[in-house]
């Protein structure tokens, strides 16, 4: 294969020669592209994407075979041949099912490409460009985590502090919990919660130019 497409004079691509020998489609390109160029929680990363594929080239090689799968099962087996948590057993046990259906492993392994594939893909092969959210949209995003996390952190503290003092592993009457992360700039010397700091737009450094 050359390093440029022939017909349309774009740069080869491991994810596009993938899309035509397994069959996939341009509209399983068009996918790739618009969820990564996508707004806020619809957008997936470059990572995600290329697991999507490689879910997508596993399915399709089981399909080739005359394999049927139940919901789940392509997804399972997935994470059998790629997580860092299986056991190599577990592992074995997968690939030796996929065998045992018509499965080429060993090729399917290697056509499984990584994130940055997906990049060159996207970026190269279809000129596609993702467009970053706003400065407002980066620090509600931050926001947003911190009082997620906050959130989260006081969830856990309070049912914790409730079944040690249920079991009579500590003393306690009837509490209040605060869950406060406070920032201290030490140019300006101010002091903000990190929620008020990000809604007032930084600290007093500005206002002693």
């Amino acid at each position: 294969m050359t390093d440029d497409d022939s017909t349309s004079g774009r740069k080869s691509s491991k994810v596009a020669r993938l899309l035509d020998e397994y069959d996939l489609g341009d509209a399983f390109g068009d996918e790739l592209e618009r969820l990564w160029t996508a707004d806020g929680d619809q957008r997936e990363s470059l990572r995600d994407l290329a697991d999507r594929f490689n879910r997508r080239l596993l399915e399709s090689a089981l399909t080739a075979t005359g394999t049927s799968t139940v919901d789940g099962e392509i997804d399972n087996l997935y994470r059998l041949l790629t997580a860092d948590d299986v056991s190599s057993g577990m592992r074995t046990e997968a690939r030796v099912r996929l065998e045992r259906d018509g499965v080429d492993v060993e090729q399917l392994e290697r056509d499984f490409v990584t994130y940055q594939a997906i990049r060159t893909y996207l970026t190269e092969y279809r000129d596609a460009a993702y467009e970053g959210p706003s400065e407002s949209e980066q620090v509600d995003s931050v926001l947003e985590t911190i009082q997620r996390l906050r959130a989260r952190l006081r969830s856990i503290t309070e049912g914790s502090l409730d079944r040690l003092r249920s079991t009579g592993r500590i003393t306690l009457g009837d509490f209040r919990l605060f869950v406060d992360v406070d920032v201290l700039c030490e140019d300006c010397g101010s002091q903000y919660g990190v929620v008020d700091l990000l809604e007032r737009g930084g600290c007093d450094c500005n206002d002693d130019a």
